[in-house]
C-alpha cells in the first residue's frame, strides 16, 4: 500500500482540553440558535425588545433570558430610547465584545447560503469604498487568501496527552 493509499489514523483525543478551547467557552454563551438569531438580529439594527421578538418568534421567557444572558456576558448593552409620545425604553445594541462576532454571523451566513440555500444569498457584503463583493476567510497579514485545504492547527502549549501538533483541517 502507497502512502496516498493508507488510511488517516484515529485520533483518540483532543488535543485542546474543553476548559481551554475558545471555540468550546464561546459555545457556553452564544451557541443556542436563539441566542445566534438574536445577535444577528442586533447586526441588522433591530434594538427593540417587540421587534426582535416578532422577527424570530421567540417566546417571551427565552427572549427576556437570552437577554440577560448577553447582558452580562457584554455582547449587548440596554441603551435608553424614546419614541414620539411614547414613555423611555430601553433597547439592546451591540457592544465592541459583541461587533467582534461580526466575522462568525458572516462565516454562518456565507456556509448556509452555499450549503442550504443553494448558493443564494440574502445579502451582499461588499467594500464600502471599492464595492467589491467580500466573503469571509483567512487571511495572513500579506493579504493573499489560503484555501482551507491549506490551513493546519498547532496546538499551544496546553496541557494534553497529543502534546503540539499540526492538524490539517
Amino acid at each position: 500500500m502507497s502512502n496516498s493509499d493508507e488510511l488517516p489514523s484515529v485520533r483518540r483525543r483532543s488535543p485542546v482540553p474543553v476548559d481551554q478551547c475558545g471555540a468550546a467557552l464561546a459555545s457556553e454563551i452564544i451557541a443556542d440558535r436563539w441566542t445566534l438569531l438574536i445577535i444577528r438580529e442586533a447586526f441588522y439594527g433591530v434594538m427593540r425588545y417587540d421587534d426582535i421578538r416578532e422577527d424570530i418568534q421567540i417566546p417571551r421567557s427565552v427572549l427576556t433570558h437570552r437577554l440577560k444572558r448577553l447582558v452580562d456576558n457584554d455582547i449587548l448593552q440596554r441603551e435608553p430610547y424614546q419614541e414620539d409620545g411614547a414613555r423611555a425604553r430601553f433597547g439592546y445594541v451591540l457592544t465592541e465584545k459583541g461587533k467582534e462576532l461580526g466575522l462568525t454571523i458572516l462565516a454562518l451566513m456565507q456556509w448556509g447560503d452555499k450549503h442550504l440555500k443553494n448558493g443564494v444569498a440574502a445579502i451582499d457584503i461588499l467594500d464600502a469604498e471599492k464595492g467589491d463583493a467580500l466573503k469571509v476567510g483567512l487571511v495572513p497579514q500579506s493579504n493573499r487568501t489560503i484555501p482551507l485545504s491549506k490551513v493546519s492547527i498547532k496546538v499551544r502549549d496546553v496541557s494534553s496527552p497529543i502534546g503540539k501538533t499540526g492538524l490539517p483541517l
